[in-house]
């Protein structure tokens, strides 16, 4: 147990140091010993982890993906209107990319894949899946238009998040990230929202922002 315990927290390290020097120098310029050295592991350690550059990328990319998910059901569990879920959930993957070097690190390595050849579909394929739910249930509640498409609102969701948070990375390094999300919520909402709901739109742009 304890035995495990060790290598649980050897790969942990690993991952974390590997994903501070995939942000920083992406996939090409990061060497395996160098994030030996950031984790304070040897060599070998590394390698009986992840036997070549690629395997660590895609446990970055995957642990990206794990810690976005579980914040995503943190939120879904605290049993709210489905669109301030889907609000909420938006908020929280932003805050991730502002705290997380994991969450910058993945997002880096999605755009670099094709330097590795990993399929980077499945993260953004699960995404746009739950919200094309938690669409169909704002739809059921009266919150979103009825004759909105929930899988093509849900794909651009996803599609502008992506692009947004791009954007705001070139031009600030993401120190405005969520100011220009929550111009992305402001200038979407009105165009989906129910017409009889249409009051609610600065509340939930202001829950985006963290009001109560």
């Amino acid at each position: 147990m304890v035995q495990q315990e060790r290598a649980r927290s050897t790969r942990a390290a690993i991952i974390g140091a590997a994903a501070r020097i995939f942000e920083e120098q992406g996939y090409g310029g990061t060497a395996l010993a160098a994030v030996a050295t950031e984790a304070g592991v040897t060599k070998g350690a590394l390698y009986f982890h992840f036997p070549a550059k690629e395997d660590l990328a895609v446990a970055v990319i995957e642990e990206q993906h794990a810690i976005a998910s579980a914040d995503g059901v943190r939120v879904q569990a605290l049993g709210r209107p489905a669109l301030e879920t889907l609000v909420l959930i938006c908020r929280g993957f932003a805050l991730q990319l502002i705290e997380h070097s994991v969450m910058r690190a993945g997002i880096r390595l999605t755009f670099e894949a094709s330097a590795f050849g990993h399929d980077v579909r499945q993260p953004y394929l699960d995404w746009s899946t739950r919200f094309a739910e938690l669409a169909r249930t704002a739809q059921d509640d009266g919150d979103l238009r009825g004759d909105l498409d929930p899988e093509a609102f849900a794909l651009l969701i996803v599609g502008s998040y992506t692009g947004v948070q791009m954007v705001s990375d070139i031009l600030t390094g993401r120190q405005d990230v969520l100011e220009r999300l929550a111009d992305l919520w402001r200038m979407l909402l009105p165009g989906v929202v129910a017409p009889d709901r249409q009051e609610h739109v600065p509340r939930l742009v202001d829950l985006f922002l963290g009001a109560p």
